[in-house]
């Protein structure tokens, strides 16, 4: 495909760009800071998503192996999960790929006559997308069941503090053994 060899070699700024956008998605100060602060422990956030991204293109370039799309997808996904983004906004960063590629090859696409190559990759862009849904669904609901544990374990505590619940000890039943002899109704 000559289509993967240009992307190859315009991954960079391909990969830059597609950052920028993802930035752009949250609060100024916040980007400013996701895009400029270059230490990894006082920046895991951006870094995490830098790393990412840059995996994520290497494996569209590629096979698109699930497990290794997974490992890089969800840490992003999860980050974007606990923050204030709606579904559609925390799991639409995979198709600002689709603007950085097209804004860098532009004038590519036109004198090489590479749109059906184009449109080949961009189908892998959404099949990323629908996996980037899943691990977006199983995040929200992990934090939906911890929501629910925590208000049952508060609630439970509140009502054992009025005293209105108390703890039993569980007591193994005791099974008697029943005595059958011929001359016995047929109680049970």
């Amino acid at each position: 495909m000559r289509l993967n060899s240009i992307l190859a070699r315009r991954k960079a700024a391909i990969i830059k760009k597609w950052f920028t956008l993802v930035i752009e998605t949250y609060p100024s100060d916040t980007g400013k800071f996701l895009k400029n602060q270059k230490d990894p422990f006082a920046n895991p956030v951006g870094r995490t998503i830098s790393r990412g991204l840059e995996a994520l293109f290497d494996e569209l370039l590629g096979d698109m192996d699930y497990e290794t799309i997974t490992t890089f997808l969800d840490p992003i996904i999860r980050i974007r999960a606990v923050q204030s983004f709606s579904p559609a906004r925390a799991i639409g960063f995979i198709f600002f790929l689709k603007n950085a590629i097209r804004e860098n090859l532009h004038n590519k696409i036109t004198q090489e006559q590479i749109a059906d190559e184009l449109l080949v990759f961009e189908t892998k862009i959404d099949e990323l997308s629908l996996i980037a849904f899943n691990l977006y669904m199983q995040c929200r609901e992990k934090i939906y069941e911890l929501k629910a544990h925590e208000m049952r374990n508060r609630t439970l505590k509140a009502f054992e503090r009025a005293g209105l619940v108390s703890e039993t000890p569980e007591v193994e039943p005791v099974l008697k053994p029943i005595n059958i002899t011929k001359e016995a109704p047929n109680n049970y």
